[in-house]
């Protein structure tokens, strides 16, 4: 998966907007304001902080050398997905919407049903 990809998907998410909030290399995704994904476009590699259930991320992480701890986030809440590996893009596709859930779910519930109303 590429830089491309990943950001059409991401786009075609419900209420996902983009933005760089911390400088002009660190691409953030969005759902109604909440970050569920952050990468540096000018890395040589892809890759992709995301939100991740702590039990899962630590599954993850024994499972996928391309999985890690969160880098410069907080690692048990995030993992570190390294895209130009041998993960398939369905497994990071899965990963992706695994985040945008985790962060929705954090929602207060109002906010949870417009989303569930698209």
């Amino acid at each position: 998966m590429d830089i491309e990809q990943l950001r059409s998907y991401c786009l075609s998410k419900p209420e996902t907007s983009e933005d760089f909030p911390f400088d002009e290399e660190v691409l953030v995704f969005r759902v109604l304001g909440k970050i569920y994904l952050l990468t540096n476009i000018m890395a040589e590699e892809l890759t992709i902080n995301l939100k991740c259930d702590p039990e899962r991320a630590i599954s993850l992480r024994e499972k996928h050398e391309e999985i890690k701890p969160g880098y410069h986030m907080n690692k048990r809440h995030w993992n570190t997905v390294d895209c130009s590996g041998d993960l398939s893009a369905d497994l990071i596709r899965d990963l992706v919407d695994h985040s945008y859930d985790m962060v929705v779910k954090g929602m207060p519930k109002k906010q949870q049903a417009l989303l569930q109303k698209r």
